[in-house]
């Protein structure tokens, strides 16, 4: 089994020093990598991006992220992204990056994601500019997702997981009010998702949501938002060659998909 931790949503601040780093510590015991859906500051400030940083440097399994909107906040997401590569993280955004564990090929595809609404209560490249704007933002962030995955699985990818913020199915967001779901996600991200093939979809940004969801082609779609799994990371675990399912620690929680 491939073992996949995963959270988002962390929103951490200047006074969040230390909150997290015992519960990463305990990754190489339940977990091959770590996924960061996204929201990993409160304001997106440099400052905040240091503190992220300081919580996984140096861990001993690979770390791959996406920002969200919070992390956009200060206009400053550049700053942020470098800060966290500095820390040896692999922040993505509408790429991919295959990390190797234990000899075998996991590729992660990612991208923010954005807005937009899903399957008959969507918005519409049509009407003012600002309104095509708003879809055409989206529908680049799912290209670039779709692409991305695509590139994965021509590169002999044991597993391939599509990381973003913001959700692609409505199914994890069920908590959340009826009138945001169009700024929670879109199902532009769903259809990239499906078209272009995933073994997982993992995503945040919906703190009211649910944990659980699916595309319509099949693929688990899993809403890691901290308030949503109230753990440190939950651990997901995917077929494959080599491992058999472990228990995870108290700090998360695992499920075997597949």
């Amino acid at each position: 089994m491939i073992r996949v931790a995963a959270v988002g949503d962390i929103h951490m601040g200047l006074d969040s020093h230390g909150v997290l780093r015992p519960a990463f510590e305990t990754l190489p015991d339940c977990a091959d990598l770590l996924l960061l859906a996204g929201d990993l500051t409160r304001h997106g400030t440099p400052e905040e991006a240091r503190v992220v940083a300081q919580e996984v440097t140096g861990l001993p399994v690979p770390v791959v992220a996406v920002l969200g909107n919070h992390d956009h906040h200060d206009e400053r997401p550049e700053e942020v992204t470098a800060i966290l590569r500095e820390a040896g993280v692999h922040v993505l955004e509408g790429e991919g990056t295959v990390v190797e564990v234990d000899g075998r090929r996991v590729g992660v595809a990612g991208t923010k994601g954005f807005g937009g609404g899903f399957v008959g209560r969507s918005g519409s490249e049509f009407g003012e500019p600002l309104m095509k704007e708003f879809i055409r933002y989206t529908r680049r962030h799912a290209e670039g997702l779709r692409v991305s995955l695509l590139d994965l699985a021509e590169q002999d990818c044991e597993v391939r997981v599509a990381l973003t913020h913001f959700a692609p199915v409505p199914d994890t967001l069920a908590g959340e009010p009826l009138e945001i779901y169009p700024f929670l996600g879109s199902y532009l991200l769903a259809e990239a998702i499906d078209e272009a093939g995933a073994d997982l979809a993992v995503h945040g940004h919906a703190h009211a949501g649910t944990e659980h969801g699916m595309t319509s082609g099949g693929v688990p779609v899993r809403n890691v938002a901290q308030p949503v799994i109230r753990k440190a990371f939950n651990v997901y675990h995917l077929p494959g060659h080599g491992h058999s399912a472990e228990t995870a620690p108290a700090a998360a929680s695992a499920e075997r998909l597949g």
